[in-house]
């Protein structure tokens, strides 16, 4: 890649300004309690964007300290003040869209769109949690028996830590806060250390929307395992909900286990993309657009494998090669620029190896395939195809803009390869025929299915897996119940 002007560098500068950049612990911005600081860097150049208070376990102590404080009086707070500030932290996320994606973009790389939209739909969160705020169910019913009354309803579980992954990292925060805030729980909110500012820009957000101080703490620390350790293991602490991948995920679960805290998991994913015979390959090849390429390929609702049916392969590969290939690469705040750095030159080269693998095991590259020169941890719109079916690039998350084509024969084939992982997070499928795409769909082991769409996320919806891609639902009526405990009271009246 060329390198970056003086005014892409003022832009992402000014990106930054004004963001936060120490804790936010009991409703006040303060330093680490050693004074310890880590870097931000700029993916489009490896330039640092800033310096973040690095918090350390004791940080992590004072944080669950502020939000038992403020856990009483946050859950007897009337439902409807709670949904007041959610809506007020959503007016003022869409009024301050621009400036926020800016500064997505400048700290994790993606492209200024991508970001854009991130924001809209992390917005979305806190509007549809001000909404299901008031709605809390809960029921009154008769026991069998006729003895007594059954009177059940649903409390705050209490004191949460929420532990959020770099790559959407505004949509990942509010799928979490929105939920615990209109549950009645106070949280700590342990964002990616690649990604902080974003967070520390929300986190502000909801100082100025009136949110109570110790309800929101931000805690930014390299020290992620030492920091979660601490305040998991704080008997205070009543539940954990990770975004990342599985093998992190399963150490958590570990570690929640021996104070039985309560978790929800958001884990990795390996999607498969099927495209049938009788698809409509204009509409295939603009969802696969979408599917593998919103936030440059690394999300976990990422198209990681291609299956498309033999008589129609050649085509879509063809089709998908010119669409990928049209992608310009660049700083993501170039609105011509349609695919932005990855996050990390590690990232960058974990994908390089891939497909590397790939070739080694036989496949060949239609478009893409090899690292830029220049600065920056860019990495090309790449489309395999000749792919075997056992080549580790099937096997692993690719979290990259990286497509691997293979072909199949029948229908069985096709649900035996999607099947073939165990991962279990979202699928699609393409076919003209709406029944047998719904009986693909439920022969499917994912936790989500995009029919005819390259796009499954919305807040109103489950959001999660199966398999060793999660427990539990974000977003949706399912995602506040994550954050409430039910009671049933047994009345005699």
């Amino acid at each position: 890649m060329t390198a970056r002007t003086q005014t892409q560098s003022q832009a992402h500068a000014q990106a930054v300004a004004g963001v936060p950049t120490g804790l936010l612990i009991g409703g006040r911005e303060r330093a680490a309690s050693d004074g310890g600081t880590f870097e931000v860097i700029d993916p489009v150049d490896g330039a640092v964007l800033a310096a973040v208070a690095n918090g350390t376990v004791e940080d992590a102590a004072a944080a669950v300290d502020a939000a038992a404080d403020a856990a009483e009086s946050w859950a007897a707070t009337a439902p409807r003040e709670r949904s007041e500030i959610l809506r007020r932290a959503f007016d003022a996320m869409i009024e301050d869209a621009d400036r926020l994606a800016r500064l997505i973009t400048s700290e994790n790389g993606k492209i200024l769109a991508d970001a854009k939209g991130e924001v809209l739909y992390a917005a979305e969160f806190l509007r549809w949690y001000a909404e299901e705020a008031v709605r809390i169910p809960g029921t009154l019913g008769t026991a069998p028996s006729g003895a007594n009354r059954m009177l059940v309803g649903h409390r705050p579980i209490g004191i949460s830590v929420l532990v959020t992954p770099w790559n959407f990292p505004a949509a990942m925060a509010t799928r979490k806060i929105g939920p615990a805030l209109a549950a009645g729980c106070t949280v700590i909110l342990k964002p990616a250390s690649d990604t902080p500012l974003t967070a520390l820009a929300i986190g502000r957000l909801f100082q100025e929307a009136g949110l109570p101080a110790g309800v929101l703490n931000v805690l930014p620390s390299r020290a992620s395992g030492a920091v979660v350790k601490e305040m998991v293991g704080d008997p205070r602490t009543r539940k954990l909900s990770f975004t990342g991948s599985t093998e992190v995920g399963v150490g958590l679960m570990q570690l929640a286990a021996e104070s039985v805290v309560k978790t929800s998991m958001e884990l990795g994913g390996n999607a498969p993309f099927l495209v049938l015979e009788d698809a409509d390959l204009d509409a295939a090849v603009s969802g696969a657009m979408i599917a593998k390429m919103r936030n440059g390929g690394e999300a976990c609702t990422a198209a990681n494998r291609f299956y498309v049916h033999e008589s129609v392969a050649q085509e879509f590969g063809a089709r998908l090669t010119e669409a990928m290939g049209a992608l310009r690469s660049g700083d993501g705040l170039d609105p011509e620029v349609g695919l932005g750095p990855m996050v990390t030159a590690r990232a960058r080269d974990d994908i390089a190896d891939l497909v590397a693998s790939a070739q080694e095991d036989g496949a060949q590259v239609l478009t893409g395939g090899e690292v830029p020169a220049g600065e920056g941890f860019f990495y090309p719109p790449t489309v395999l195809t000749a792919v075997p079916q056992d080549a580790r690039i099937l096997q692993e998350e690719i979290f990259g803009p990286v497509a691997p084509i293979v072909s199949f024969a029948t229908e069985d084939e096709a649900v035996e390869l999607a099947n073939s992982t165990p991962y279990g997070l979202v699928s699609y499928v393409y076919t003209q025929d709406l029944s047998r795409g719904l009986r693909i769909a439920e022969r499917i082991e994912s936790g989500m299915v995009g029919l005819n769409r390259g796009l499954v996320s919305d807040p109103a919806a489950p959001f999660g897996g199966m398999k060793e891609s999660g427990i539990g639902r974000e977003g949706g009526a399912e995602g506040l119940l994550e954050y409430m405990e039910s009671q049933y009271i047994a009345v005699s009246w």
